[in-house]
């Protein structure tokens, strides 16, 4: 059903929503711009920001840019240690009629593909600042878990509680547009139809309005705010490092320059007449001849040393090493004179602060994925998301840190020499999920393992 957006504003609660559509809408125009520099060097594609004129000139414009993606480089590595395990069930505040186990609401969200909806929420929110994700059922009940970042959904939130209080998704594609409103009573789709611009703002029509059952805005933000005076939009991660990224790419550009031009040594004459042709251009005696050859016998021959790269080399080594320091990648990472920890303790100990970062980010993001499991129950239950349940469930993490089995085994036999509990070891340091763990412990008591 299509309703044309002058009928439909007859509702005053229609009214509202258009208000709030509009808003949203505005809101994701002005962070198209915003991100769109940072959207160009996750693809590698962020103009030459230091190639000078006279050197796009020596290499003939054919090289535009010249890069390494260290932003990518420094969020992917990042993400790699934040992997979603499992899910935990506290039901001591729980009501009655919400029945849906930890187990069977990481089943089912498995089924959901959480975990790669996760990965993107998280790749998102440390480039971009801010991830979403959005928790809802198909119209045969399935469950649905889907990512956006900011440049396709946006949301307001109440300044005194934080709560959303509502979201806005927006897509164009093939000359066409649509938008989806989340409300916690409703949830409303627009469509426009012919359209050029990336996110229209008038013409929109209204085609379909659905109950929200959750009672609450499905739609769960994942905002990365470091600081209070942060932007309410998120701060990401590479933001200190985008400008020492455009200025290895200088250095690289000039490298090139100087390798094509300077590096190769270059001969010298005294002693040869110039000639001239009828335009009063001098002309090259010898041609592209490899064999240099004169007459006259006061004629000399030379040839200026060749242009050293090691400068270049240098600075591009220590720019690497401030990207290192601000990201906390180590020295391997970043391809720094080939440098390889030479022992298993080297590499733990060269990780330490990328480790460490995973585990802040983990724990900031802990809140967020909690909702989404309280929102996936409440989808599965076919229940209102009800208030009490909202911390009932808790998302486990796998182990930021990279260990061997035998590393593993090894830090767990120690921990249970001094008494700790065998759930706790399966957890961490061997890195077993909830599920796994409870599969372990069921045989352990039944008799069949130690």
């Amino acid at each position: 059903m299509t309703i044309p957006a002058d009928i439909y504003l007859a509702d005053a609660s229609a009214t509202s929503a258009l208000d709030r559509l509009n808003s949203g809408l505005t809101m994701l125009g002005s962070a198209s711009a915003r991100l769109a520099p940072l959207r160009a060097h996750w693809q590698g594609i962020q103009p030459a920001a230091f190639l000078s004129p006279s050197s796009a000139d020596a290499l003939d414009r054919r090289l535009h840019r010249l890069s390494v993606n260290f932003p990518r480089l420094a969020v992917l590595a990042l993400a790699e240690r934040m992997r979603l395990s499992g899910c935990t069930d506290d039901n001591r505040n729980a009501r009655p009629l919400a029945d849906v186990s930890a187990t069977n609401l990481w089943e089912m969200l498995t089924d959901a593909g959480l975990l790669d909806t996760s990965t993107s929420v998280i790749v998102d929110r440390l480039f971009y600042g801010t991830g979403y994700a959005t928790v809802w059922a198909t119209e045969l009940g399935r469950l649905t878990v889907t990512a956006d970042n900011p440049s396709t959904m946006t949301h307001a939130a109440d300044p005194a509680t934080g709560q959303c209080e509502y979201a806005v998704r927006a897509v164009s594609t093939m000359g066409s547009a649509r938008a989806v409103l989340y409300e916690p009573d409703r949830v409303t789709m627009y469509r426009q139809p012919n359209t050029t611009e990336p996110i229209p703002g008038s013409g929109w029509l209204v085609e379909s309005v659905v109950d929200n059952p959750l009672g609450v805005v499905p739609v769960v933000p994942f905002v990365r705010r470091t600081s209070a005076s942060d932007w309410p939009t998120g701060d990401s991660i590479v933001a200190d490092i985008l400008d020492l990224t455009d200025a290895v790419a200088k250095l690289l550009a000039d490298a090139m320059v100087t390798s094509e031009f300077h590096s190769r040594p270059r001969r010298w004459a005294t002693g040869l007449e110039i000639e001239y042709d009828d335009n009063g251009r001098p002309i090259d005696p010898f041609g592209n001849s490899r064999l240099l050859q004169s007459e006259a016998p006061e004629t000399r021959f030379g040839q200026f040393d060749g242009a050293r790269l090691d400068g270049y080399t240098d600075m591009i080594a220590t720019l690497t090493q401030q990207i290192g320091a601000l990201t906390g990648l180590p020295a391997s990472y970043l391809g720094l004179h080939g440098d390889q920890p030479a022992s298993a303790d080297g590499v733990k100990a060269a990780e330490v602060q990328l480790t460490m970062r995973a585990r802040l980010e983990s724990a900031r993001m802990a809140r967020g994925w909690s909702d989404v499991a309280w929102l996936a129950a409440a989808v599965l239950d076919g229940m209102p998301a009800a208030p009490q349940d909202r911390n009932r469930y808790t998302m486990t993490w796998e182990s930021p840190e990279v260990r061997t089995q035998a590393q593993a085994a090894d830090a767990a036999a120690k921990l249970a020499g001094i008494g700790v509990p065998l759930a706790a070891l399966l957890v961490d340091p061997l890195g077993y999920s909830p599920t796994e763990v409870a599969t372990i412990l069921g045989l352990a008591f039944d008799g069949v393992a130690e």
